[in-house]
């Protein structure tokens, strides 16, 4: 079976997008097989990984309202024959586009409304290894799907003051999921994300994170990074795009500490 994790934080531009793209891209470097699941609206996840979400004839909205089969709306991420990329392994992807915006009112009235996607992916048996869902920056029903999905959160954090704030809310989010709809869902780890090792505070707010949260804290630390910023325009993921840039270099260190944590031992 797959394991399956959310990528989380209730605060925004925290990276939970770079994070879901590039993680997935880094797992299906190391031999994984991986299906991303974008669950913004906005789409950003689908696009970065070079899925047009303007053509999506079918999207992670219709597997929401059970119009159609998670197998039948997923599609390959798209590279191009851009400078060789086409030859970078690739993985699944069930896209996101605006039309996702409307499932949140049209849910509310549905029964088992919050188990929708976990009820989707466990169609799915052990085709993936991984699946990835990138959550909404909110405690929306779109997040409340993935959370009751996954067994576990990945929370990408910059390690500012107001950051530390946001993670008590979410902390909290994730116990109460936990005791009322999803007895398996657990913080999987923390990733220090946008870092920048010469900024006094950022090294301070490191050092917290480490002190309270301990082997919770991913040894991987994504540092601020201008390729992995210039990707998403070329709809492409840092690592896809330049993957000898230290921010590339740098999620797939986590990809593999991803499956050091995850995949059982080898008896």
């Amino acid at each position: 079976m797959a394991k399956i994790f959310c990528v989380a934080n209730q605060k925004g531009g925290v990276g939970k997008t770079t994070t879901s793209v590039n993680l997935a891209a880094g797992l299906a470097a190391i031999g994984q097989k991986v299906l991303l699941v974008d669950l913004d609206p906005q789409g950003n996840a689908t696009m970065g990984s070079g899925v047009d979400k303007r053509n999506l004839e079918l999207s992670v909205y219709d597997v929401l309202l059970e119009e159609v089969s998670i197998e039948e709306a997923v599609c390959s991420s798209h590279w191009g024959d851009d400078g060789g990329k086409k030859h970078f392994p690739k993985y699944d992807v069930l896209g996101a586009n605006r039309d996702l915006a409307g499932a949140e009112v049209e849910l509310v009235s549905l029964q088992n409304r919050e188990m929708r996607l976990k009820k989707a992916l466990a169609s799915l048996g052990g085709t993936y290894d991984f699946v990835v869902i990138d959550c909404p920056p909110s405690l929306s029903m779109l997040t409340l799907n993935g959370l009751c999905a996954a067994q576990g959160v990945v929370v990408p954090m910059q390690c500012e003051y107001f950051a530390l704030e946001g993670l008590t809310d979410l902390v909290n989010t994730i116990k109460q999921v936990h005791a009322n709809l999803n007895k398996d869902l657990k913080i999987i780890g923390l990733l220090r994300v946008m870092f920048d090792p010469r900024v006094t505070l950022q090294q301070q707010v490191s050092d917290q994170l480490k002190d309270h949260f301990g082997d919770k804290v991913f040894n991987a630390v994504i540092p601020r990074n201008v390729r992995l910023a210039e990707a998403p325009s070329y709809g492409l993921p840092g690592v896809v795009f330049d993957p000898l840039a230290k921010g590339s270099q740098a999620f797939l260190e986590f990809a593999q500490e991803i499956v050091d944590r995850l995949k059982p031992p080898q008896k």
